[in-house]
């Protein structure tokens, strides 16, 4: 059963802006170690961070958001399987509000070019 979706979008000029106006401050705040890693691999890192912002964004809002959901950004982390599929790893108090909501699991999808980037989330419930 559906639970939650949540979609969001972001112009990837906006996250540039942002990585050289607050640099490591912005970065660690709102991504983990292996996120920027992946990026950082990557021809134009600045997609793939807006890739991953709209996503934790996407999630945030399949919880609920609204300013009710406490879910810390570097609680909702983006990696990619061996096959490139992205998925979703919900630690802290995302893991938290899991478990509480009885969602089994959270599915995501990403999409990016270069102005915009596109992140869905979709909460399946247990049973």
């Amino acid at each position: 059963m559906i639970e939650g979706f949540g979609v969001d979008i972001v112009e990837v000029k906006r996250v540039k802006a942002a990585v050289r106006k607050y640099g490591r401050r912005f970065l660690n705040k709102i991504y983990t170690k292996r996120e920027l890693d992946y990026c950082r691999g990557k021809g134009a890192p600045e997609q793939h961070l807006a890739a991953r912002f709209a996503a934790k964004e996407a999630v945030y809002k399949a919880f609920g958001g609204g300013g009710k959901t406490a879910i810390a950004w570097t609680d909702v982390e983006v990696i990619n399987e061996k096959n490139g599929r992205p998925k979703v790893i919900l630690k802290g108090s995302a893991k938290k509000l899991m478990a509480k909501r009885k969602i089994a699991k959270a599915v995501i999808s990403l999409s990016h070019t270069k102005n915009y980037a596109v992140g869905n989330c979709l909460l399946i419930g247990k049973g």
